[in-house]
């Protein structure tokens, strides 16, 4: 298990150093145009970064089964907070999904993610067999489910709160619910997401846009285009860090969104596949460390941490090669953002600490079954007294 949280820490660790490299090669032209200086983002990056890798290391020494005590006030407080953002939250682009706080500008549907991830271990584990009843069970968790999808759904961040009921589900089937309540429950969810998502305007563009991209004639969208054009000229090795073209102001979101596209450019197809290992032995090991944990709240906290990582990025790897519409979904530890890469780090801390905390559990384990077994002083004694 220790072993396992060093792979973690190293795998996320890995991922944020080329994160930072990127998004400084992504930024530097949108910088020097908008702000008079080249490094203006990538310093906002970075100083997210320290405090990122600050809420990591201070995550990894809290037991991770203190979370249960706070799971049910902090799902209340972020159900709160999301029900403020869409109140008051200014309009950017369209919709009203962050929360200006002064020293930093936070995205309260990243904090969700994580709150909604630790409420449903607790409750998985709180609920027991009770999970394969459908109105007492199943059900119960999956309220919560749409309480915190819905109010991120209507913000509106359609992708959001779709990979959220993506990631909820899946940690249901796999914390014991049956197949036919997930798949009733989806096919209803599916239905009314996707009604809703055509009456909104910029999802139903992007949906159409996408749809028509497969037809005759039909044509991808600007960004995807200039998108893939980025990732194909990149080659097997990349044009080298720093000489994206594309950067120059012609992929919009270079260092945000798309930035898997200047990965591409830049460090070309071997630069990517090390990137998309590094999530995979982070999957991996999350998976692992689930596996081991003593209970089942650490169990399913782990996959859930696990799953949600990878999900994202894959959904964002097959945004920039067009196999999926655009979402706007960041790439987990390398792309440009703030709320996203403190919370993607926390939740590498509460990861290491199952790690950590079982591996020490298992030692002591261990070494009091040694104590419990008293050696055999006198063996002579002992003959004795069977021949008696």
């Amino acid at each position: 298990m220790k072993k396992l949280a060093v792979t973690v820490f190293f795998a996320s660790f890995s991922l944020i150093l080329i994160g930072l490299i990127i998004v400084m090669s992504a930024s530097s032209t949108y910088s020097a145009v908008k702000f008079d200086s080249s490094f203006h983002l990538f310093n906002s990056h970075l100083s997210r970064v320290v405090f990122g890798l600050l809420m990591m290391a201070v995550f990894s020494f809290i037991p991770y089964e203190w979370y249960k005590k706070i799971s049910k006030t902090s799902i209340l407080v972020i159900v709160g907070i999301l029900i403020f953002t869409l109140i008051f939250a200014p309009q950017v682009k369209g919709a009203g999904r962050w929360l200006n706080l002064g020293f930093i500008t936070i995205q309260p549907a990243d904090i969700a993610k994580l709150i909604l991830i630790v409420h449903l271990a607790y409750l998985l584990e709180k609920k027991g067999e009770d999970i394969l009843n459908f109105k007492n069970g199943f059900m119960f968790l999956f309220t919560w489910v749409m309480i915190i999808a819905g109010l991120i759904f209507i913000q509106p961040n359609v992708s959001t709160a779709a990979l959220i009921v993506i990631i909820s589900l899946t940690m249901l089937y796999v914390g014991g619910a049956k197949l036919k309540h997930i798949f009733l429950s989806s096919l209803g969810l599916i239905i009314a997401a996707g009604s809703f998502a055509m009456i909104l305007p910029h999802s139903r563009k992007r949906i159409l846009s996408f749809i028509s991209s497969f037809g005759d004639g039909g044509e991808l969208n600007h960004q995807l285009k200039q998108g893939m054009l980025s990732l194909g000229s990149g080659g097997i090795l990349g044009v080298g860090i720093g000489n994206s073209r594309q950067s120059n102001l012609f992929l919009p979101e270079a260092y945000g969104d798309f930035i898997f596209a200047i990965l591409g450019e830049e460090t070309g197809f071997l630069g990517v596949v090390v990137v998309l290992i590094f999530y995979l032995v982070l999957f991996v090991a999350g998976i692992l460390i689930a596996k081991r944990a003593k209970d089942k709240f650490g169990q399913m906290l782990a996959f859930g941490i696990s799953f949600s990582i990878i999900i994202y990025a894959f959904v964002n790897a097959a945004v920039a090669t067009g196999l999926l519409p655009t979402t706007g979904l960041a790439l987990p530890f390398i792309s440009y953002g703030g709320t996203s890469i403190i919370f993607l780090s926390a939740s590498i801390g509460i990861l290491i600490n199952i790690a950590i905390y079982n591996h020490q559990t298992l030692k002591e384990k261990e070494i009091q079954k040694q104590k419990n077994i008293e050696p055999i002083k006198n063996p002579s004694f002992v003959f004795e007294e069977v021949k008696r």
